[in-house]
């Protein structure tokens, strides 16, 4: 698939994912609530889907010690556990060279006002070393996750 026909595939699938996800959205107040399937996001450049996530909770520093296939590996096992994975599943990643690898999990998913909202954890090894991140990330009307704070 060449770069256009990729770009038009992506915008009509954020297009769908739009419409759906505006018309789930609730009025005030935080309560429980699910998230419906969702594809995996893909990253060629630049995929909003990863992009939001802003480079990921892991520390700054580990991260500048993964390649870039590493860095998509860590960043779409974010979006899988906020996006689809239930409470106390890991979404794991590990890099196709060996050794750099990690798991990611969500917490109880939760609405703020009209957003959608979780607690996450990515723990990882980079260069054999264990690191760990954590925050909070909200879930945009385009279907992409914004990390609080």
């Amino acid at each position: 698939m060449g770069m256009r026909s990729s770009s038009i595939a992506k915008f009509a699938f954020l297009a769908a994912l739009s419409a759906a996800v505006a018309g789930c959205a609730g009025s005030g107040g935080t309560r429980p609530m699910a998230f419906g399937p969702i594809a995996a996001p893909k990253i060629g450049g630049g995929d909003a889907l990863l992009v939001s996530l802003n480079g990921g909770i892991l520390p700054k520093s580990a991260v500048t010690g993964l390649s870039k296939p590493d860095q998509v590996r860590a960043l779409q096992a974010e979006y899988q556990a906020l996006e689809k994975a239930p409470l106390g599943q890991k979404v794991a990643w590990k890099s196709q060279l060996g050794g750099n690898s990690g798991e990611v999990s969500a917490g109880t998913p939760y609405q703020v006002g009209e957003q959608n909202c979780r607690q996450y954890t990515h723990a990882a090894t980079i260069n054999g070393v264990p690191v760990k991140g954590q925050g909070a990330a909200c879930r945009n009307q385009d279907g992409s996750w914004t990390p609080l704070g």
